[in-house]
């Protein structure tokens, strides 16, 4: 044991015992660093660094204490470490390809027979081949893109410019190439080349020309010959019918009618009469459309032909499609001289302000409304509500941009603050028909139409607006429009889904052509642009059904 300086014992001194050293006589008084140990002790003594805040609150070293806590407490949080992502090795992924992959870069495949399938690198053992044999026929599929051109698209298949004009040739006689649809598929096979570098020899090429006809070019003693192959088709029109229920849209459909045909018949009848009102549960719709059956499956709806409406077994409302226009003429318009009617919405929105007085949102005081006031979205398209003359389009003081339309007998209609005019003065427009855009022009707040009715010259309320309907059709045409009538009432419900015979000319090959087992079934798409206002109409529906 050593002893501290200054703390010999006087008896050991002379009474013999034994000798005690101290520290600084084995190490050394003056040992290197000594000085600086002792310095840093004594700071750290009288710094305190484990301080006491609970005793001695009221004194003053309580504060420094205070001090030296929150020091130690701001360098403990700066020194603190961060949370940030540390680099490890990369998992081998879960995904079975992407692990192939992974694996195909290592020893492991060869030990496993080399089972990812992937291939080594070519050393100076390999030697390429000088002559690389072709297959002596290539099958493939092509099909007619938007734009495109006939000639193009089988060069691209890899046809000669040779075939390709004698197969244009052939097809002048049955079918122009130019009226080949899009999206036409063609089964092609290209037989060798002639000679290296040359194009390869087209052996055949079968597609659908039309609905009715598959057309077959085939290479036969050297040169390309054309054989048609008729498809019988049944051209019986659909017909449905079923009762309206809560939703006529919803009815429609739970009955089996395809969606276009349901555009085109509520955008028919829209025009004569007020889906809101004059529509009642327990009324009976009758929906006839153009229909196409092929032998093959397929089927193709077409035009409206007639759209009906009955109530307690009478006829409400029938229109038949008619003319070279194929405008829908009401049956019940050809004996009198004129009736009259409501006029609809104009316009896919609800109604923000009615006629009447009120006060102007941007002038501040009260005054008439001449008119009524729908919200719709901005370039929603806005309709005329009846046939008849633009006598004015352009601009209109604060109706901006402004049309008017003159329906006869000191009728007419206005439509104000168009985003867009789509029709110009003097021209004749019918009901239904798209004569400008929801916009904001003039004296307005947002986008909405302002929509005026007009009888001797002074402005009414147009939801009292009744307009005079006249016959379409001619007198002397009216036997031939009642011969017609009857032989579409005469179509039986259903009997356009009847089972037809399949073609009488039709060969084992093309029944197992490629084109054929990969033919698309899709529904046709609907026709024109009648989607905004079935879209209006559904709403209209949805409306009627909630209130």
């Amino acid at each position: 044991m050593f002893r501290e300086p200054g703390h010999i014992e006087e008896s050991s001194l002379g009474a013999g015992g034994p000798a005690a050293l101290v520290r600084g006589q084995v190490v050394g008084a003056h040992s290197k660093g000594a000085g600086w140990r002792k310095r840093v002790e004594s700071l750290t003594a009288r710094a305190a660094t484990a301080v006491g805040l609970v005793h001695g609150v009221d004194r003053r070293k309580w504060l420094p204490r205070l001090g030296t806590c929150l020091g130690l407490g701001v360098a403990a949080v700066s020194l603190w470490p961060d949370f940030s992502q540390v680099e490890a090795a990369a998992t081998l992924p879960d995904d079975p390809a992407v692990r192939d992959e992974f694996r195909s870069q290592m020893i492991m495949p060869l030990a496993l027979g080399a089972d990812s399938g992937r291939r080594m690198g070519a050393t100076t053992l390999v030697r390429p081949l000088t002559n690389t044999p072709e297959r002596p026929s290539i099958q493939l599929m092509t099909t007619l893109g938007q734009g495109d051109g006939f000639g193009r698209m089988l060069a691209r298949a890899g046809v000669g410019q040779s075939d390709i004009d004698r197969i244009s040739a052939l097809m002048g006689g049955v079918l122009p190439t130019r009226q080949i649809a899009s999206g036409t598929q063609f089964d092609i096979t290209l037989g060798r080349r002639p000679e290296p570098g040359a194009a390869r020899t087209l052996e055949s090429i079968n597609f659908r020309a039309r609905f009715d006809l598959d057309l077959t070019i085939a290479r036969q003693d050297g040169a390309l010959t054309l054989q048609r192959h008729p498809i019988a088709v049944d051209e019986t029109p659909l017909r449905i019918r079923g009762e309206v229920g809560s939703s006529l849209y919803r009815s429609a459909r739970n009955a089996g009618a395809p969606v276009v045909a349901i555009q085109s018949y509520l955008h028919a009848i829209d025009r004569h009469l007020s889906l809101e009102n004059d529509l009642r549960a327990g009324d009976s719709f009758d929906i006839v459309v153009a229909y196409k059956r092929s032998a093959k499956g397929e089927r193709e709806v077409g035009e409206l032909l007639y759209a009906g409406l009955e109530r307690g077994g009478k006829p409400q409302l029938q229109l038949l499609r008619w003319g070279k226009d194929g405008n829908m003429v009401a049956a019940g318009s050809l004996t009198a001289a004129s009736q009259s009617r409501s006029v609809g919405a104009p316009v896919a929105g609800r109604v923000t302000s009615n006629f009447g007085m009120r006060r102007h949102p941007i002038l501040g005081f009260v005054r008439r409304h001449a008119g009524v006031d729908y919200g719709a979205r901005h370039g929603a398209p806005i309709y005329a509500v009846a046939d008849g003359v633009v006598s004015f389009a352009g601009r209109h003081g604060g109706h901006g941009n402004f049309v008017r339309l003159d329906h006869g007998a000191g009728n007419g209609t206005g439509y104000a603050h168009m985003s867009r005019i789509a029709v110009s003065r003097g021209a004749r427009v019918r009901a239904g028909q798209v004569i400008g855009y929801v916009g904001s022009t003039g004296l307005s707040t947002g986008p909405h139409l302002h929509f005026e009715a007009y009888r001797g010259g002074r402005t009414v309320n147009p939801a009292g607006l009744r307009l005079a309907s006249r016959p379409q059709i001619d007198k002397r045409e009216l036997a031939a429009f009642k011969q017609r009538l009857g032989t579409v009432m005469a179509v039986r419900p259903g009997a356009a889904l009847d089972s037809i015979a399949p073609a009488a000319v039709a060969s084992e090959h093309e029944l197992h052509r490629e084109i054929d087992r990969l033919a698309d079934h899709r529904d046709p798409a609907p026709m024109g642009n009648s989607q905004p206002v079935v879209r209006r109409l559904a709403a209209i529906e949805d409306s009627r059904q909630h209130n």
